[in-house]
């Protein structure tokens, strides 16, 4: 798995706070842009998350880059509407060689790994045979597994990312896609470090959200998040 950040909305920081400051003053906008350049962010920054005004975090976005996920995870990741995405297509783009993901379950144990990746190969061996013989790449794909690896582009703002990090991020979220999100939270963790601060699952910042199926390690899970 590989997870870039591609690209974000210039200091997003100091963006989020000139649009917050803008819906308490009577100032214009560029008074009120002279005064975020001069002043810490901190302090405002975190009242207005704690206050829950999370709209202003909308104009903040951040762009990713990410190879080497299985289908499997993509479709849990197209499921957060409030997201572009523009992923490597199935029926326009012919595999040319196999590229899967092995879950670790299957992979620690040799006997099933090799199970598994026979069964993988016979898959993509029939899937060339058949775009050869010249069934279309849109209907010879009906035979990729959710195994089969994709490449996607995500861009989501700094609220949506928020949401996101604090249901994938849990140790109870599928293990692929609380891989990835957890890479995509210390990426933007560098660049917006003041919005990012307490992402993550729910138990960073207060409760586990999880009841009854909680992973029951909020002390472990917060503390790998702080240090992320």
């Amino acid at each position: 798995m590989k997870v870039n950040l591609l690209n974000f909305t210039p200091e997003p920081e100091k963006t989020v706070s000139l649009a917050a400051k803008l819906c308490y003053s009577d100032s214009t906008i560029g008074e009120l842009e002279d005064r975020v350049k001069e002043s810490s962010q901190e302090k405002f920054l975190g009242k207005i998350i704690k206050m829950g005004h999370l709209s202003v975090l909308e104009h903040a976005s951040f762009v990713f880059g990410i190879e080497g996920i299985s289908r499997a995870t993509s479709h849990q990741l197209v499921r957060h509407r409030l997201a572009s995405y523009s992923q490597q297509s199935q029926r326009y783009v012919t595999v040319s060689s196999p590229e899967y993901v092995i879950p670790g379950s299957i992979k620690k144990d040799a006997a099933k790994r090799k199970r598994f990746e026979t069964e993988m190969k016979r898959i993509y061996r029939l899937y060339k045979e058949l775009v050869e013989e010249g069934v279309p790449a849109e209907d010879a794909r009906y035979l990729l597994p959710n195994a089969a690896c994709t490449k996607i582009i995500v861009t989501m703002n700094a609220r949506e990312l928020l949401h996101f990090f604090n249901l994938r991020c849990c140790e109870r979220a599928q293990w692929e896609i609380r891989e990835m999100a957890t890479l995509m939270l210390s990426l933007v963790k560098k660049e917006a470090p003041l919005i990012f601060r307490d992402s993550g699952p729910s138990c960073v910042a207060g409760a586990c959200g999880e009841g009854k199926m909680t992973c029951g390690k909020p002390r472990e899970i917060r503390e790998k998040f702080r240090q992320l």
